[in-house]
């Protein structure tokens, strides 16, 4: 009795040429038959369809493929073409196509050589799939990807950024009790030292040789307590109430509290007023907050700005509202400030001032802590032609849980 293999290659009808031609000619992929030197023998119609140009247009070509690939991909086919030619065979090499039309597609090639049945090389067959779906997939999901990184490199940034303002607070707060502490154990003292001068100041005749020196142990004891003072800002809960006050009216009277500084130092001050709203209950420039606090924080930002600025400079106090905001902009002509020292402006005790007299470096940082306070924020940048400005937001009525 026959085997299978036997019966099948008894009843099977033989495969000629003819039958291998239709089935490449009915393949999806685009194919290709190739002498040995390279030269095309034959070309299906999918041709056609993936570059535009007929298999008969195909034929015709001096250097097929060729003219159908992108000049930027022509020197890797033309080296697929020289391995063929060897005998070599590769595959899924992409390139882009040079489609009549313009149109931007993409296809990959394999090839291999052909032998008949004495071994004998007949060329080689090039087979090219379009796979400009599965670019634009892989570069969608490529910028998905990036997409991703970026977020997370943003996100892990932004943890980075948390974490040091949480080590940073937990610092500034220690420092801040420290710092009341300390002021709260100096005062007593002061106090005491302040009453008994002043006693001994008055049994003095102003005629005395030595009463001058009386005026600086007097102004001495003055900054004393002016820095103690400061340093229980830093950590002192508010004992203000909020309340309704018109915040023009409240620069004024800082720029006239500032005027004694700027004409010491031969320093103008312009104020300046725009884009202010009003709403149901809000004047344009009416806010609802602790006056004192914020007229300190202006005090602190403006003394600073007049003294960064040189003699016949201008310092320029912008005042604007949005119906949520209310913003101070303090701009000074001064050199503007280093990156380096722009990171410490806002530590206790740091200074740029050169004379220990001009101050201790309590300014900035208790104007923060007096602005965050309110629910706001303080930001120092230099501005694009000379000088530096400094920005103070606060809620036009306060934020919950701040008042």
């Amino acid at each position: 009795m026959p085997n299978q293999d036997e019966h099948n290659s008894a009843t099977a009808p033989p495969i000629d040429g003819y039958v291998f031609r239709a089935i490449a000619d009915c393949t999806y992929d685009w194919e290709g038959w190739h002498q040995p030197d390279g030269k095309l023998l034959w070309v299906n119609a999918a041709v056609e369809r993936i570059t535009g140009y007929s298999p008969s247009e195909c034929l015709a070509m001096e250097d097929y493929p060729l003219p159908l690939v992108a000049d930027e991909d022509r020197d890797k086919v033309a080296e697929v073409l020289r391995d063929a030619i060897a005998g070599g065979s590769g595959n899924h090499v992409e390139f882009q196509v040079a489609r009549r039309d313009g149109q931007e597609r993409w296809a990959a090639v394999s090839w291999q050589p052909m032998y008949d049945h004495s071994k004998r090389h007949r060329g080689f067959r090039a087979s090219a799939r379009d796979v400009t779906e599965r670019r634009q997939l892989r570069e969608e999901l490529r910028l998905h990807n990036q997409h991703l990184e970026q977020l997370v490199q943003e996100r892990t940034a932004k943890i980075a950024q948390l974490e040091e303002q949480r080590l940073k607070m937990e610092k500034l707060a220690a420092l801040g009790q420290m710092a009341a502490g300390v002021a709260h154990e100096v005062n007593n003292p002061l106090a005491g030292i302040r009453n008994a001068f002043t006693l001994f100041k008055n049994n003095l005749s102003p005629d005395d040789e030595d009463y001058g020196l009386l005026e600086l142990i007097d102004s001495e004891i003055e900054r004393i307590s002016s820095i103690t003072h400061q340093m229980y800002q830093l950590y002192r809960p508010s004992q203000q109430s909020p309340r309704l006050f018109d915040l023009c009216r409240t620069v004024a009277d800082v720029v006239l509290l500032a005027e004694p500084l700027a004409k010491e130092t031969d320093v103008r001050i312009t104020v300046e007023t725009g884009g202010c709203v009003a709403d149901e209950q809000l004047g344009p420039t009416e806010v609802i907050l602790r006056e004192g606090e914020l007229k300190q924080v202006l005090l602190n930002v403006l003394r600073n700005a007049i003294q960064a600025s040189p003699p016949g400079g201008n310092v320029v106090v912008r005042v604007s509202t949005t119906r949520a905001e209310a913003c101070v902009l303090l701009m000074d002509e001064g050199g503007g400030v280093s990156e380096a020292t722009s990171a410490r402006l806002f530590e206790p005790f740091f200074s740029t001032k050169t004379e220990t007299r001009e101050g201790m470096g309590l300014g900035l940082p208790v104007s923060r802590s007096l602005t965050e306070a309110m629910g706001g924020t303080i930001s120092l940048r230099n501005q694009k032609t000379a000088g530096a400005c400094a920005t103070v937001t606060v809620p036009r009525r306060g934020v919950a849980g701040h008042e």
